[in-house]
């Protein structure tokens, strides 16, 4: 009951720092408070569990648990905003952030499906951009798409409510608005030169403070988004927009969460 008791006052914790109503809505009958969604979602996303299984489960640790369809009204109504909110609150101050991208499959494919369409893996229409804090091992910036789009994209987004002091990326995020972007905003850029592009004054400014020890810390967030897929899964239940984007955002919310205090039972570094 001591972990239980943590979960909650985890989840407590962060309903307040958010400044977020007791309840969903004003008219609506007062059951559920907005917390006991929260925490029910987050232990969904973190156990893996679909919507009928998490409220087993949460009946079966001694929790009273919203049903199934309260839960799934609640996930179409949390947006994105909500939830950099959350990832801001959990990850803190960042200082050194690297930036890069995956891939999430909607469905998992099994391989008998796979050797029926002559071993043709499909295509993986769910992206996820993100800026991970390479010191504290937490995601402090998302940015989710449902349709293919460059990386560069999202770049000055997750900048932006990042924050950090210094940023790292591989070199499709080598451009020359990027640059101007990080120099307005008194940040610093360490990407890779490109072959035959050496046009732009903020460009070449940050090129000459490029020091590569600090870029190799880049191969953080490849172990960041490891960590997501091994534990969670590499695909999204989810159908629509909306909560294809909730499932993952909660499931980087419960990273950032979680992560700290089951680390130790793993027998994991802190």
């Amino acid at each position: 009951m001591s972990k239980e008791t943590k979960l909650i006052k985890i989840v407590k914790r962060l309903v307040k720092r958010l400044g977020m109503p007791r309840w969903l809505h004003r008219y609506g009958p007062k059951k559920y408070e907005f917390r006991e969604h929260l925490q029910a979602l987050l232990f969904g996303y973190y156990a893996h569990l679909s919507y009928r299984r998490l409220v087993v489960a949460m009946e079966l640790l001694g929790h009273d648990c919203p049903s199934k369809s309260a839960l799934q009204y609640t996930a179409k109504k949390l947006g994105s905003g909500l939830w950099m909110r959350i990832l801001k609150i959990t990850s803190g101050i960042s200082y050194l952030v690297a930036l890069d991208s995956t891939g999430f499959s909607r469905t998992n494919p099994s391989y008998h499906y796979l050797r029926r369409i002559d071993g043709k893996m499909p295509k993986v229409p769910v992206k996820l951009s993100a800026a991970f804090d390479t010191r504290k091992k937490k995601f402090c910036a998302a940015k989710i798409r449902v349709l293919p789009a460059h990386d560069i994209r999202d770049a000055q987004y997750l900048l932006q409510h990042a924050q950090p002091k210094i940023a790292v990326a591989d070199k499709e995020y080598n451009a020359e608005k990027l640059y101007r972007f990080a120099e307005e905003q008194n940040m610093l850029l360490m990407i890779p030169k490109k072959k035959n592009i050496r046009r732009g004054y903020a460009r070449r400014k940050m090129h000459k403070k490029f020091r590569i020890r600090t870029y190799h810390r880049r191969e953080l967030i490849e172990a960041g988004f490891g960590s997501i897929k091994r534990k969670f899964g590499m695909s999204v239940s989810a159908k629509t927009v909306r909560t294809i984007r909730t499932e993952i955002y909660g499931r980087l919310a419960a990273h950032n969460l979680f992560s700290f205090w089951f680390s130790g039972l793993l027998g994991q570094s802190r």
